[in-house]
């Protein structure tokens, strides 16, 4: 099942974004190998919840011990695919850099996560998902004027700058390495994925159409026809009228007589009739309103909600149990799927193992290299 039915990935594991783009790998279909250390690592909640795990097999390996370190570059040689976020030179310090299995398998395609890079002043420093979109440029663009900026949880840098862009490396990578026989390192960094992110600002910057100072631009709330309206349930929904025609019909639908938006001299006043009126009914009232509107309202649901569209694509799905976000993109012939829920550290070293053809398994767990859960 999925595009990538037939490529093999090994995972060294780590937290955050590169177990997310190696879950996105695995449900493109890739036959993904997480490689755990033993008692796993940082996890938000049980691990059978920790949904970026979900889609491959659990080996739990003690990377430190050399025979463990042997088991990976016997697997890498049969792997198109290797993950890490480890800090630069780590993986280097375990015999498992990109020289090191390169050497064993020219094709491999190296993917490397970090938040600063491999090279840099701040190469080695700590960080987080805010540290690097605050390093970017991207944090500067949220929040409202006059205001502080605003955190957007991690998913800006963690998964968008970070996850993605590291999955778009490899596939363009393994795409090369058909034509070349020669595999590479992906350099997949947040501050530098967040920062292309904001591409389009950038222009509209050096165009005179979109100012340093947050909140006062188009799309960053500066705009009241682009914003979010409280309701009088204490909810909310989020208009984004931009073209004249879909403002017409806001406009047209809210009953309301507007100020002309053209002139920014007037949003202040436009701003305060959009507030008023919204707050008059509530947020399910006005989603029956504006449904199949071209107004662009939306109501501002809550995480995995059950609205009409929602349920009718499939967006969310119950899997074990538990509610969550069905793999995107979607293909017309090789359909994604959720074929492996998330797992234990280890639950799958034995079993895993021998189907990639390791023998000396019973001597791994005898002498702590591998742990079977």
């Amino acid at each position: 099942m999925g595009p990538l039915q037939g490529v093999k990935v090994v995972e060294l594991a780590g937290i955050g974004p590169g177990p997310f783009a190696c879950m996105m790998l695995a449900e493109l279909g890739a036959e993904v190998l997480r490689i755990d250390r033993p008692g796993g690592g940082l996890s938000f909640g049980p691990p059978e919840l920790d949904l970026v795990n979900r889609g491959r097999r659990s080996v739990a390996l003690d990377l430190k011990n050399p025979a463990a370190a042997g088991v990976v570059r016997r697997l890498v040689a049969q792997a198109d695919v290797l993950v890490e976020g480890f800090r630069p030179g780590v993986a280097e310090r375990l015999g498992l850099g990109p020289d090191d299995l390169q050497a064993i398998n020219p094709k491999l395609v190296y993917g490397r996560m970090t938040g600063w890079g491999q090279d840099g002043p701040l190469a080695q420093a700590a960080g987080h998902d805010i540290d690097y979109i605050a390093l970017s440029g991207a944090l500067h663009l949220i929040g409202r004027a006059g205001g502080p900026p605003q955190v957007p949880a991690n998913v800006l840098g963690d998964f968008a700058g970070g996850s993605l862009y590291l999955v778009i490396g490899v596939l363009a990578a393994l795409h090369e390495a058909q034509r070349s026989g020669r595999g590479q390192i992906v350099d997949a960094a947040i501050v530098d994925g967040s920062a292309h992110l904001t591409t389009m600002m950038l222009g509209a910057l050096a165009a005179g159409s979109w100012k340093q100072e947050r909140g006062t631009n188009l799309l960053d709330t500066g705009a009241p026809f682009y914003d979010v309206y409280e309701t009088s349930d204490g909810k909310h929904v989020a208009v984004g009228a931009l073209e004249q025609p879909f403002y017409d019909e806001l406009i047209t639908k809210l009953g309301i007589n507007a100020p002309d938006r053209n002139d920014p001299a007037n949003w202040p006043e436009l701003r305060k009739v959009l507030t008023e009126t919204f707050l008059q009914r509530t947020q399910a009232e006005w989603t029956e309103e504006f449904d199949g509107s071209d107004a662009c309202v939306a109501p501002v649901l809550s995480l995995a909600a059950d609205h009409p569209h929602l349920v009718a694509r499939g967006t969310f799905v119950e899997k074990d149990g538990v509610r969550q976000a069905a793999p995107a993109p979607r293909f017309s012939r090789t359909p994604t799927s959720l074929d492996r829920p998330p797992v234990r550290a280890g639950q799958h070293t034995r079993e895993a193992l021998a189907e990639w053809g390791i023998t000396d398994i019973d001597d791994l767990l005898e002498t702590g290299a591998a742990v079977q859960l």
